[in-house]
């Protein structure tokens, strides 16, 4: 195992923030980033980063590691700070009041001028060529935020990765995951060994997110030279959503880090042999078909069902109760579909959203992401 640390621009004299990634097996013969926590208060991700790491140190000394794998345990030191009246605030960043998870740098056009006289009818040198152009052009970006600073060490560090893994988790959900139509033949196996219930595919859901910042400089690059040039996905990324945000013991970690560990043996990038493919529990539906639920007017929230239960077109999903008129007011989906998120917060307040239904059925378009 190599330990490389990696300094994220200060704030001001004095303080010093760092990302740390481990770096295990054989480099040069590709590579599979990891990082965990990016939005800082779910952490989850970062015990079953914990739990890899072992276990990774373990088959590298085996011998057993085809690929390069990199493991970043915390994404977000500027996040993991933010603690307010004994409140964790990892989400936003406090001096911008961006979302963590959004307006990574978007370097397609710029990288497809530079490949555009370079590129030949060799996909291996292409892919070669845009890996190298995108680290240099990252290399060569200014930063002139600690916030900026981190997602370009981030960005970095999984540039030239064929497969990237954002742990995430929900506010109480059960598993479930983000990746694109594209990927989802690769990804599908990932989806089986942690039992995801739902998977959620979308080639550009907005925000710029970390994951789709690189599944989407090779989808342009497709759609600007594929007609004159092959140029394959080299890279897929998937956000991994390990439940909710109190879902964090050994057990579970334990779990999902064996279910991580087989995909990476069904993949190739582990020699051995994975465990049989459970069936998938729920079938991949597009991003879009998602319904956000919300409550028309504030007021106490009492739930009437559960993450991972499927409900039918207008079942009352909660109630918001307005303690000094007596007003119960029922709130229902519109469309069937898997529930796989709902809210920590008891107390609505009107148009929060407090629910995700994943309908089988594309509705919406644009942003499609949370705040």
């Amino acid at each position: 195992m190599h330990h490389s640390t990696h300094d994220i621009l200060a704030p001001v004299p004095g303080i010093a923030r760092q990302i740390h990634s481990f770096h295990f097996g054989p480099r040069g013969a590709g590579k599979i980033y990891i990082q965990a926590s990016l939005h800082a208060d779910e952490l989850p991700g970062m015990l079953v980063a914990w739990h890899l790491k072992q276990r990774l140190g373990e088959l590298e000394a085996q011998g057993l590691l085809r690929r390069e794998i990199v493991l970043a345990p915390i994404a977000n030191p500027v996040g993991l700070e933010q603690v307010l009246m004994d409140m964790p605030l990892g989400r936003f960043e406090l001096q911008s009041g961006e979302n963590f998870n959004r307006n990574f740098v978007d370097l397609s056009d710029k990288i497809g001028d530079q490949i555009e006289a370079h590129l030949s009818q060799d996909p291996a040198h292409n892919v070669a060529l845009i890996r190298e152009c995108l680290r240099r052009a990252l290399d060569d970006h200014p930063a002139s935020t600690p916030l900026q600073s981190q997602r370009l060490t981030l960005q970095r560090l999984a540039c030239d990765a064929e497969m990237v893994l954002d742990l995430h988790c929900d506010f109480e959900a059960v598993a479930h995951l983000y990746t694109t139509p594209e990927a989802w033949p690769q990804v599908e196996p990932l989806s089986r060994y942690l039992g995801a219930q739902a998977s959620l595919l979308a080639t550009d859901s907005g925000g710029q997110s970390f994951d789709e910042c690189f599944t989407l400089v090779w989808w342009q690059l497709q759609q600007r030279f594929g007609k004159q040039f092959p140029i394959p996905q080299g890279s897929f990324s998937v956000t991994v959503e390990l439940r909710g945000q109190g879902d964090v013991s050994h057990p579970l970690a334990e779990q999902d880090c064996a279910a991580i560990l087989d995909y990476l043996t069904h993949y190739g990038a582990i020699e051995g042999q994975a465990s049989p493919l459970p069936s998938l529990t729920y079938p991949a539906t597009p991003l879009a078909g998602v319904e956000p639920v919300a409550t028309p007017l504030g007021g106490l929230l009492v739930f009437h069902v559960k993450p991972g239960q499927y409900l039918e077109a207008d079942q009352l999903i909660a109630e918001v109760i307005d303690p000094l008129s007596d007003r119960v007011t029922a709130v229902r989906n519109v469309q069937p579909g898997l529930m796989y998120a709902r809210s920590l917060r008891r107390m609505a307040t009107a148009g929060m959203v407090i629910a995700h239904v994943a309908g089988r059925q594309p509705y919406r378009s644009g942003y499609l992401l949370s705040p």
